[in-house]
């Protein structure tokens, strides 16, 4: 059922001078169309577009609060607010859109980056995505973790990418360092530094496929 908007708020003339006019707060309609125009240019998560929506909300209180009674605005935004909750769910109930499939998407596009499991999961979390999703949506095998830590070797030159042929020991804990905050296991992450170069390169290509 459609919201109807409710109407424009009215300020005091006395306060307006100079004010730009404040129209009604967002309703269903404004706020769909804001939501499709945010996923036809973005992957978002239903948490991600909630908070999208909210900082449109946001952005109409705080320019209705010049001269007009606070409690009325924000009583408006909070009915707005609501209205985007129900948009997002119905938009997430036709498959507009949907934490699995951005999960799915940003964990490939993120291990190909040289991102570890542990570091997809943690970013997934962020970005709304239910904890066990985000941590099935990362991939859970060793051959790909290791691709992945060769990619963020590679990115970084070292290991079996360093200019180097040879590494003394402060180097090699410098390097295992570095693949240790990017969340990978030290086992993995020396397996990676120690490998033959021209392998390394053929894994990290084929992680790119």
């Amino acid at each position: 059922m459609a919201h109807r908007p409710a109407s424009r708020i009215n300020h005091p003339a006395g306060d307006s001078v100079g004010a730009r006019p404040v129209g009604p707060p967002p309703d269903e309609t404004s706020l769909r169309d804001a939501a499709l125009a945010h996923l036809a240019r973005y992957a978002a998560t239903e948490a991600g577009l909630r908070r999208v929506l909210q900082r449109r909300i946001e952005r109409w209180a705080r320019a209705a609060e010049v001269g007009a009674d606070r409690e009325t605005v924000a009583e408006l935004a909070a009915t707005a607010s609501a209205i985007a909750g129900a948009v997002v769910a119905r938009l997430a109930a036709a498959g507009a859109v949907s934490d699995a499939e951005f999960a799915a998407s940003r964990a490939r596009s993120l291990t190909r980056a040289g991102r570890s499991r542990r570091a997809i999961a943690a970013h997934l979390a962020a970005k709304g995505v239910d904890t066990e999703l985000a941590r099935s949506a990362a991939p859970d095998d060793p051959d790909t973790e290791l691709a992945a830590a060769l990619s963020l070797a590679r990115r970084r030159r070292i290991g079996p990418f360093r200019a180097a042929d040879t590494a003394d020991e402060a180097v090699h804990r410098k390097e295992l360092g570095i693949l240790a905050r990017a969340g990978f296991v030290q086992a993995l992450a020396a397996q990676a530094l120690a490998m033959d170069p021209a392998e390394a390169e053929d894994r990290v290509l084929a992680l790119r496929r």
